[in-house]
């Protein structure tokens, strides 16, 4: 009883929609056939979000900070940068009312999604996904593996198509199936490639940012995307030319922005930032997958020997020192000063200090950029030489540069770390003396530069007859006196030395002196246990 009154009730529910389907006096018949359609349709099946690309940035701003693992005298790699950048763009779209897709192309493929921030848009974001599958060679076989591609040989007598099918991945030789059985592409007689008759599901030309919104109504929307990305680095490159007096130095630098990443950013506000950023993870993380060459091989002759390429001309491929050391070897281009280039402001960042270009710049995919970080002229320096001495023992001679960093002697300002390359006339020409580098430095901050290993001067330690006594002698066979200190740091830390007319600089004892012209001076000190008594 309690089952019949059930059916019933299902029964006389359904009867309204039986009575709306089949009265023709209220409804029209297109009417009736979209609900019938719609009746027909499958449940699961849910109408197709929208969804909106944006094609690039109306405005970009990228901060390069530098690889924290990277030493000042290690030169940039394009196919190895451990920096990163926070880039912001500013993006407008119109998102529809509903779910919808919001697709940002053309951001960094080093991009961590995790960082990524959209602000602007009304109604928040649901979810973010990076599309960074790029395509590329070694992708579109390895997305195309089973399925009709083209064949085409180009023969002697012309060429000829014919359909086929990839029957093997991206790895070893290209392997298709013809009407006539398999073959090997780029193995036989002639010229073969393979034709795709469209690019695969899931690949895409650049790598792709996909936010998923909710949208109470259609906008159009000013958007601001803020992400930091892996793959970009910088660092100051310095240029020292001395003076004919021997006294003083023309001092000036270069910001080398490094993108190793395949987007560029076209008219960006650019700034680097100096000092080290804690982060948690350094590891890159990035979820950035680089797919490998493709290299199609063929086992049916003998390999040919590959043919070295032919060796670049001296200078080619250099940027920074084009224009800074080596047009200088030239002779041929001399270095543009602040009156006609751009130069990089510095500014306060906490601890931290912020280069920022003044004009908007492009930095490439995959390439550097420079821009003028200082010029001074007239710098006082000194020229030294320097040994690091031991127990009987002393490093090879050094050509040392030194200078202060105060205002009041020509600099003053906060030094990036970087490599140095140092430069001295001769007649109308400017010869390289040496290349060092330095460490960040500080206002009031002393400078030292270590150019050159020294080929006119000499030390030479003796053992003296009595225990832990020895005798240095340096030769100076300049026609110039020199301006020598002798540094004891390669003491073990129960060792002490004693010597007249030691000085204290640095928790270091240091022996300054004068050498004439083709001459020599000598010292002699005793090393001894610290806990010793005299």
């Amino acid at each position: 009883m309690e089952s019949r009154r059930a059916r019933q009730r299902r029964g006389d529910g359904d009867r309204g929609l039986q009575h709306a389907l089949l009265s023709r006096g209220q409804m029209g018949p297109r009417a009736l056939l979209a609900m019938l359609l719609a009746l027909a349709a499958p449940a699961g099946v849910a109408r197709a979000q929208p969804v909106v690309a944006s094609a690039g940035p109306e405005s970009v701003a990228v901060t390069v900070y530098r690889a924290p693992d990277r030493g000042s005298d290690d030169a940039l790699d394009l196919a190895w940068l451990r920096g990163y950048a926070l880039v912001t763009e500013t993006r407008t779209v119109t998102i529809p009312a509903g779910r919808a897709t919001i697709r940002f192309e053309g951001v960094a493929g080093g991009m961590l999604p995790k960082s990524a921030i959209v602000s602007g848009l009304p109604d928040g974001v649901r979810e973010k996904n990076l599309d960074a599958d790029l395509l590329a060679p070694y992708s579109l076989y390895a997305r195309s593996l089973g399925r009709p591609v083209t064949l085409r040989r180009r023969l002697a007598s012309g060429t000829v198509e014919e359909p086929a099918i990839l029957r093997s991945g991206p790895d070893g030789g290209a392997i298709l199936q013809t009407r006539d059985g398999f073959v090997a592409a780029n193995c036989g007689p002639g010229s073969e490639s393979v034709l795709f008759p469209q690019v695969p599901a899931g690949l895409t030309p650049k790598p792709t940012l996909s936010v998923q919104t909710d949208s109470t109504a259609e906008r159009r929307v000013t958007l601001t995307l803020s992400y930091l990305a892996w793959g970009f680095d910088w660092q100051a490159n310095y240029v020292a030319t001395l003076r004919p007096d021997g006294r003083t130095a023309d001092l000036f630098a270069w910001v080398t922005l490094a993108n190793g990443d395949v987007t560029s950013f076209a008219d960006a506000q650019t700034m680097v930032v100096a000092g080290h950023v804690n982060r948690t993870d350094r590891a890159p993380g990035s979820s950035e997958r680089e797919a490998p060459p493709l290299v199609l091989k063929c086992f049916f002759h003998p390999a040919v020997m590959p043919v070295a390429a032919p060796l670049a001309p001296a200078y080619e491929d250099g940027d920074i020192v084009v224009t800074g050391i080596r047009a200088s070897l030239a002779n041929s281009v001399s270095i543009k000063r602040n009156s006609d280039s751009v130069v990089a402001i510095q500014e306060e960042l906490g601890d931290l200090k912020l280069y920022r270009v003044p004009m908007a710049t492009t930095i490439g995919a995959k390439s550097q950029k420079q821009v003028t970080m200082l010029d001074r002229h007239a710098v006082p320096v000194t020229i030294f030489y320097r040994n690091r001495l031991g127990a009987g023992v002393a490093d090879d001679t050094r050509i040392m540069l030194r200078a202060q960093n105060r205002k009041e002697r020509g600099l003053g300002l906060p030094l990036p770390a970087g490599p140095v390359a140092v430069f001295q006339p001769s007649g109308d020409a400017r010869l390289l003396v040496g290349e060092g580098s330095i460490g960040d430095k500080a206002v009031n901050e002393e400078v030292e530069i270590d150019v050159a290993g020294a080929t006119q001067v000499a030390a030479r330690i003796e053992r003296e007859v009595r225990e832990g006594r020895f005798r240095l002698t340096v030769t100076n066979a300049l026609p110039t006196p020199i301006h020598y200190e002798a540094e004891f740091t390669e003491l073990n830390a129960s060792e002490r030395v004693r010597a007249n007319g030691l000085r204290r600089r640095n928790g270091h004892d240091v022996w300054i002196t004068e050498i004439p012209a083709n001459g020599t001076a000598t010292l002699r000190y005793t090393v001894t246990d610290a806990g010793a008594k005299d």
